[in-house]
């Protein structure tokens, strides 16, 4: 087995650096591992926080495996509770917050991200909420009580997902958005209407155009002066990378931080995995930080065979789904600045939408249409040349169109 006594250390004990430990076990390292976290959780995966978690008042948390299994299966040290805050890159050592030296020989930072605050919230407005761990979502469960005046702030996929969850629950539910639609970078207008429009048909009101100035008593002011009543409230205006490692090592961490195709940083023997990086995507064309499960997963999992010897670049186009309601929404690749073609019929909730750039196909967003996203997940990562007039028939089969 390659590097027998080498030491690797993962700061970030989440969907990426789990995967990331398990892929480097399964790649034939024998050598140490030790996944620092700073939550008192093993491993877990983050969709669920606004999907199960609040949708079910007794929704449990789902691990990647049992706490004892990493060192019992895997001989991994998983050390929870405590978070990485120095890295001595001379040295190669990590030191955490209570004051332990961990030496590695190569790095992988798996840090993830963090919620934007919104400032402007004052401590004497209705209680407010980020959803970024387990303890977050059981805290806001617990407030989801019928005729509970629930105000998201930020229309993005967790708000929009923590809102189906308010209303099963019997919420009083608005959401603030400050750009005029949903979801702006991801979907198109025609998709972006039908999800309004199943959030409005269960009592959902949107407010677009508007931004959130202030806070009191239980309501939120917006920028027009309105106040809108409020017992609780959760911001989902995004999230940023967590990359104070990344510069104390000195690394370009602009957007996010910089990697190769393989995972590996300006910095010898340290990669990065996960929400964190900041990675190259053809069907974008420039270099984005991808915030899905799937990448989480799978980026990680690449990037552990790269630190062993036996990594290949990474091209997987980003993929991430959502369930609202009665629509399954699932989103891969780019849909910006393209040409759209549009399968089936809004009106009968079963459609997608694919984007076209130069000849090639570079995203497709499907509404009920799983069957068509298996497809076109394997289209979009061929960059295939298909016919619009081809694409837009249902009665066409995706199939004959991979390469």
């Amino acid at each position: 087995m390659p590097f027998p006594s080498e030491k690797i250390v993962i700061v970030g004990a989440g969907q990426a650096g789990g995967r990331a430990a398990e892929a480097l076990r399964a790649n034939g390292f024998a050598g140490a591992i030790t996944v620092i976290g700073d939550e008192p959780h093993p491993p877990y995966e983050r969709p669920q926080l606004s999907k199960a978690m609040l949708a079910t008042r007794d929704a449990a948390a789902t691990y990647l495996r049992p706490s004892e299994d990493w060192r019992q299966s895997l001989d991994v040290n998983l050390v929870t509770a405590t978070s990485a805050v120095a890295c001595d890159a001379d040295r190669r050592i990590v030191t955490t917050a209570d004051g332990r030296d961990f030496a590695y020989e190569r790095l992988l930072l798996a840090t993830g991200t963090r919620p934007r605050c919104l400032a402007v919230l004052g401590d004497d407005g209705p209680p407010r909420h980020y959803l970024r761990n387990i303890e977050d979502a059981v805290r806001f469960r617990q407030r989801l009580q019928p005729q509970a005046r629930i105000v998201i702030i930020g229309g993005g996929v967790i708000g929009l997902e923590a809102a189906c969850a308010a209303v099963k629950h019997g919420c009083i539910v608005t959401v603030i958005e400050a750009e005029q639609r949903l979801l702006t970078r991801a979907f198109p207008a025609i998709v972006s209407d039908v999800v309004a429009a199943a959030h409005r048909d269960r009592g959902v009101e949107f407010i677009f155009g508007a931004t959130v100035v202030g806070s009191g008593g239980s309501f939120v002011r917006l920028g027009s002066g309105r106040e809108i009543p409020a017992d609780e409230v959760l911001v989902g205006i995004g999230v940023e990378p967590a990359d104070a490692i990344a510069r104390q090592i000195g690394l370009s961490v602009d957007g996010g931080i910089a990697v190769d195709a393989r995972g590996q940083t300006a910095a010898p023997d340290v990669y990065c995995a996960g929400d964190a990086a900041l990675q190259w995507s053809r069907c974008h064309d420039r270099a984005i930080r991808v915030e899905t499960w799937a990448n989480a997963q799978n980026q990680a999992i690449n990037v552990a065979k790269s630190m062993v010897g036996q990594g290949v670049d990474y091209v997987d186009p980003p993929w991430f789904w959502s369930d609202q309601y009665d629509l399954n929404i699932q989103v891969v690749g780019d849909l910006r600045d393209a040409d759209l073609i549009q399968r089936g019929r809004p009106d009968d909730r079963r459609f997608s939408v694919m984007a076209m750039r130069d000849g090639n196909l570079v995203g497709a967003i499907c509404i009920n249409a799983a069957k068509d996203m298996a497809m076109l997940r394997r289209l979009v990562a061929q960059q295939a040349r298909v016919t619009p007039g081809d694409l837009e028939s249902p009665q066409y089969d995706l199939r004959r169109a991979l390469k």
